[in-house]
């Protein structure tokens, strides 16, 4: 008999890499994992790590396996959702992991109008950028994941995830304070092509959007300065540092002072696609799905 705790052991394996990495996903000892391989190992009756010096990696059996304990995770999550729908009344815990934008835009609201709505269900959230998400999610760690589309974003968990999309927004280009721009109703992608610009750092899904803009447009900006936080580049755009392409929802909580010229993009311009993932068999969960709607209302309204 399989153990199924090890298996999600040997999936960890799988998608971490190393022992290491996949003992602190699952917040174990590298010698628990190893000896739960191990053990694993002998339940099956197959080799499924070839031990190379200090790194390890999968057999052609445990590759197998490793696709099997996706199959079954999936299925243990479709039977907790149908034991869930068996018990009345909403009532439990349901972890969100989102980017900071849409903590603030979409589920922060969405946790408010569930705790009118279903004041038994406790919300948790976790900050979590880029691929982060996901991540947390296929770990196990969070229960649903708000992310922005991008190829980082969408590599953790592979068949163990089920993506939806949330909402999707333009970019709007931020300017200095008496910027030759500044006057007009619309700014063409271009007209910016001399000018220093402001991104988030490399690996963060905005900079990849605006560098690929740029791309698009035949220039390549020159980055002067680099920052995650929206607030942060405001602060840096009002100065004159540079110019700067921000996704609209960023901006609703940034101080007017911050945000002097703020026109939208003239044609076709970088959209910032935004995505739900759920372990694929917990869609069914009703604790799940309210909160899902939820976060489907809340981001209707936002793009309305």
């Amino acid at each position: 008999m399989i153990d199924p705790r090890r298996l999600r052991v040997l999936r960890a394996l799988a998608d971490h890499g190393t022992v290491t990495a996949a003992a602190h996903a699952l917040y174990l000892s590298p010698s628990a994992v190893s000896q739960q391989l191990a053990a694993l190992e002998a339940e099956t009756g197959h080799a499924l790590l070839e031990r190379r010096g200090r790194t390890v990696r999968l057999t052609a059996a445990g590759s197998v396996l490793a696709r099997h304990a996706d199959e079954i995770s999936a299925q243990l999550a479709r039977a907790e959702a149908d034991l869930a729908k068996c018990s009345t009344g909403l009532a439990g815990e349901v972890t969100v992991a989102a980017f900071a934008t849409s903590i603030t835009e979409v589920v922060a609201p969405a946790l408010a109008a569930l705790g009118r709505r279903a004041p038994q269900v406790r919300i948790r959230v976790k900050d979590a950028e880029g691929h982060a998400a996901a991540r947390l999610l296929a770990d196990g760690e969070a229960d649903i994941a708000v992310a922005v589309e991008h190829r980082d974003s969408l590599a953790p968990g592979g068949r163990q995830l089920l993506y939806a999309p949330l909402y999707e927004e333009p970019f709007d280009a931020v300017l200095p304070p008496g910027h030759r721009l500044a006057g007009k109703s619309e700014v063409d992608l271009t007209d910016l092509r001399d000018d220093p610009w402001i991104t988030p750092w490399p690996g963060n899904p905005v900079h990849e959007a605006v560098l690929r803009a740029c791309e698009e447009a035949r220039f390549q900006p020159s980055v002067e300065c680099l920052s995650d936080d929206f607030s942060a580049v405001c602060a840096l755009v009002a100065v004159g540092a540079g110019v700067a392409l921000v996704p609209r929802s960023a901006l609703h909580g940034i101080r007017p002072a911050l945000t002097p010229a703020v026109r939208p993009l003239r044609g076709p311009g970088p959209t910032r696609r935004v995505f739900t993932a759920v372990r694929r068999g917990s869609e069914g969960h009703p604790l799940l799905k309210i909160t899902l709607a939820e976060l489907r209302d809340r981001a209707a309204a936002l793009t309305a």
